[in-house]
């Protein structure tokens, strides 16, 4: 099955970023045997960010972040209003990957944004090479609105000059 994958996304080549790879909710850490032989079989120079929801896996003396540290494979952080437990603060690789969940209506998107933006900087002081955010809105209709706001909020904070998308086609005539 790891073949599989790998051979999947080889036709990115050089355009392809991070793979993203999210179990089950239901996938406990009673299936780390089998976790571990899947990540072996990756090539050791795949990013790859795994995603874990099951509330097992954020226990105390869980043993997947050390061995995805000497995997040096990455952990999704995965920012949701209502799964608190998930927005852990642990970099297994010198790249982040955050799973940003949200919609414009929730209260403490906007205010989230900029305290992510604020611990991005901090960590790009403290050596973190790449920082990927995916945006998983309730409502695909404001992504343009949420990009924009997550680029003011690291241009402004961490001193980049990221562009805002182009959210609407000109004239082709």
């Amino acid at each position: 099955m790891a073949d599989g994958f790998v051979e999947s996304i080889a036709a990115f080549a050089d355009n392809l970023g991070p793979a993203f790879l999210q179990v089950s909710d239901n996938f406990s850490p009673a299936g780390m045997e089998s976790l571990y032989g899947y990540l072996r079989k990756l090539p050791v120079d795949l990013d790859v960010f795994l995603e874990v929801r099951h509330p097992g896996w954020f226990e105390d003396g869980n043993q997947l972040f050390p061995l995805l540290c000497d995997m040096h494979k990455g952990l999704v952080i995965t920012d949701a209003p209502g799964r608190r437990d998930c927005t852990h603060m642990y970099l297994t690789v010198p790249m982040m990957l955050l799973r940003f969940v949200s919609n414009r209506d929730h209260p403490t998107t906007y205010t989230r944004i900029n305290e992510w933006a604020d611990r991005i900087s901090n960590w790009l002081d403290r050596g973190l090479e790449e920082a990927y955010i995916f945006l998983h809105p309730g409502d695909e209709a404001v992504i343009p609105e949420l990009t924009v706001a997550w680029i003011n909020a690291l241009n402004g904070r961490c001193g980049l000059q990221l562009r805002p998308p182009f959210t609407e086609q000109g004239s082709l005539f």
